[in-house]
């Protein structure tokens, strides 16, 4: 009996010891952590790991030469690469302000390979001397992001789109779109607006300027006005605004020389003028007060007859546009155009100042018709070209779903100042 008990005990333990050995051959899978590959970092069409990259600004009195020279681009060099691109970028028209990137190669030398010159948000240029040199000018990708705003007027235009805190650039699109019908120096309290338009984005998050104001409405003196951006493709493709009837909204003049001016003295044949000793002097202009430096700008086409400075009228600007009009601009700090010179509406022939006969900064606006001065605002001024017959059902067509949209924006509430 003995002899079984122990015969048992061992099978026992023998079986113990294989389940043990079987347990030990159980394995755990090894885990392996994978490295992340970092992300490709591009920009400017480069793959910035590849280079040490400096960003700096360009500074007053610094040069293309100097800039190379300080990273270690000989004379010589700099000379070929001005040379070889003079035909498309001139080096000598680098501004103070504007943002540069340098690709430097990664070795000890650290030599300047690739340089990078923003123009603007959008557009760069790119200077590559690493074999041959070669220039090309890029933009950066831009989305277009469609938005609405609108709001009631109690003060300017300005002021409210700053108060609102709208981007101050549709307010000065929209004074463009209705120079011709508004005059933006008179608007009333009340007075109201709506607007859609698309703003340009880049990398979907830095604001890089307004694209196009696409439709808008504007109440003046209770009077709405509707402008539709569209293409006449009957005339050359030319882009222009239409209101709700298809008329064309611009006229063959602008109604002031100055953005966001205020008539500081109207037209007027009995007027007492203090710089005279409050003697009556007929005052054949309108003046646009407005800080000295102030763009003037062209009232309509035209080819410039006069710029030159002479007596009361300071250095002026007078401008033929066609057998029976013609417009001057006077007190200007300076001029921006020369005789002859063709100039298109809304360019700038000059800048306020206060030559000649003025107690302080404004320009003098005058107006012939006929070879005779007269009041611009009683002058029932011609309109452009309306819109062919021909073309408005596939205006009113394009217009209706945008009109119906513009129609729906409510207008944002605000506080009173």
């Amino acid at each position: 009996m003995k002899q079984i008990g122990y015969l048992l005990l061992l099978i026992v333990v023998v079986c113990s010891c294989q389940k043990e050995k079987e347990k030990a051959k159980v394995t755990v899978p090894e885990v392996i952590e994978k490295e992340e590959t970092p992300p490709v970092i591009m920009e400017f069409g480069y793959v910035l790991d590849d280079f040490t990259v400096v960003k700096d600004t360009i500074k007053p009195g610094d040069s293309f030469g100097a800039i190379m020279d300080s990273h270690g681009i000989s004379r010589a060099k700099v000379f070929e690469i001005t040379n070889k691109i003079k035909d498309t970028f001139n080096v000598a028209r680098i501004m103070a302000g504007k943002p540069y990137t340098l690709l430097k190669s990664k070795d000890t030398t650290e030599k300047a390979q690739v340089f990078v010159y923003q123009n603007n948000k959008i557009e760069y240029t790119v200077i590559d001397f690493r074999d041959s040199i070669t220039i090309q000018k890029r933009k950066k990708p831009v989305t277009l992001v469609e938005k609405i705003a609108s709001g009631t007027i109690y003060s300017s235009l300005m002021q409210t789109f700053d108060d609102l805190d709208l981007n101050f650039l549709v307010a000065y699109n929209l004074s463009d779109i209705y120079a011709w019908t508004i005059d933006f120096t008179r608007l009333q309290a009340g007075d109201r607006f709506k607007v859609l338009y698309t703003e340009k984005f880049i990398d979907d998050t830095i604001p890089a300027g307004i694209d196009q104001i696409k439709a808008s409405y504007f109440e003046h003196r209770g009077k709405p006005i509707y402008a539709f951006r569209f293409q006449d493709d009957s005339i050359n493709n030319t882009i222009d605004y239409f209101d709700s009837e298809a008329n064309n909204l611009r006229r063959a003049f602008l109604r002031a020389p100055v953005k966001f001016s205020r008539i500081s003295s109207r037209y007027n044949l009995r007027r007492r003028i203090k710089y005279y000793g409050n003697k009556i002097r007929p005052h054949r202009g309108t003046d646009f007060a407005a800080p000295i430096g102030t763009p003037i700008l062209a009232t309509a086409d035209g080819i410039v007859t006069k710029s030159e400075r002479r007596g009361g009228n300071g250095k002026y600007v007078k401008i033929r546009h066609n057998a029976t009009y013609d417009t001057q601009y006077l007190h200007m700090s300076r001029q921006a155009v020369k005789v002859g010179q063709f100039v298109r509406q809304g360019d700038v022939i000059g800048y306020i100042g206060m030559t000649g006969n003025t107690s302080g900064p404004h320009v003098c606006y005058r107006f012939w018709k006929n070879g005779r001065e007269v009041d611009p605002f009683k002058q029932d001024l011609p309109a452009s070209k309306p819109l062919s017959d021909s073309l408005r059902p596939k205006f009113f067509n394009y217009i209706e779903p945008i009109k119906a949209t513009l129609d729906s924006i409510q207008f944002k509430p605000q506080e009173i100042l």
